[in-house]
């Protein structure tokens, strides 16, 4: 499945044109990045139900709040870090902060009621954080059935993986979750020790490490023994060098800007038309 990420509702229109099988990875952020104060429910609420009901039935992957480290939103008093990747960001603001966590979480569950939304939380680390967020997804819905306001009951819930943490425990969070999504800039970051944003790093920033791929591997066998679904939302999903390894890994979607859908679905037919060939020679 090759699904495209998008950055806010106007890139809709190249997932379209490209024929992207659905959105792997919406980035919410944009609305707090774009406004001098926190967006509210309905700002919020518009933007992703253009997104789902543009998509017309197709998934759309919604990731909650996902700001700190190169992401700075002056008017959330972050304080200042010595090291803001190691530091308060992602699902730990959302965790910190849950009237801002509740707000967008209403929105999402609203917007559901017109697609196939799904939320996905970044930054995931622990079981914990995964059982604080659907707290208060059940909380938020419990809001929603009170009040009369449609929400789909059944909208899936998901984790990036992003973190060696995230990764050793990859097969009790998979038991939390109906599906797994790999950021691979932040996990080639966290588990080379490399910072993603220092531009002299050059060859020791390396994706391709043996490591990264077997981060996925060992990710990919426990969504899969879990019965869940795993896909890669990071930049590393449209590296047609790996297409091949991904697949014999298991990754069940890629999701990749709409410009890199096409060559990458080529790839994927002349990898799964030379598969073909092989098992007919063996016979």
């Amino acid at each position: 499945m090759v699904y495209c990420n998008i950055g806010s509702p106007k890139d809709v229109h190249s997932v379209q044109a490209d024929d992207g099988q659905g959105i792997g990875l919406f980035r919410s952020e944009f609305l707090y990045l774009a406004t001098n104060d926190y967006p509210s429910e309905e700002e919020q609420f518009k933007a992703y139900e253009e997104v789902a009901t543009a998509m017309n039935g197709k998934r759309v992957v919604i990731r909650t709040l996902d700001i700190g480290a190169d992401k700075q939103v002056e008017y959330f008093n972050l304080q200042k870090e010595e090291n803001p990747a190691m530091g308060v960001r992602a699902i730990r603001i959302c965790l910190n902060r849950p009237e801002v966590f509740r707000t967008q979480l209403r929105a999402l569950y609203r917007a559901s009621a017109f697609g196939k939304v799904a939320i996905m939380f970044p930054m995931i680390t622990s079981v914990w954080e995964v059982k604080e967020c659907k707290w208060a997804c059940k909380a938020v819905m419990a809001e929603l059935d009170a009040e009369g306001i449609p929400y789909n009951k059944d909208t899936e819930l998901g984790i990036m993986i992003e973190t060696p943490a995230s990764v050793f425990v990859a097969d009790a969070l998979a038991k939390e979750v109906d599906f797994f999504s790999v950021g691979t800039n932040d996990l080639t970051q966290y588990t080379l020790a490399c910072d993603r944003q220092a531009n002299d790093l050059g060859k020791f920033f390396d994706p391709h490490h043996p490591a990264v791929l077997r981060a996925l591997k060992i990710a990919a066998d426990a969504a899969h023994a879990a019965g869940i679904w795993i896909g890669i939302c990071g930049e590393l999903g449209a590296d047609l060098s790996l297409l091949e390894t991904f697949l014999a890994i298991g990754i069940d979607e890629l999701s990749v800007s709409p410009s890199s859908v096409l060559p990458l679905r080529a790839e994927i037919r002349k990898s799964i038309a030379k598969t073909c060939t092989l098992k007919m020679l063996e016979c």
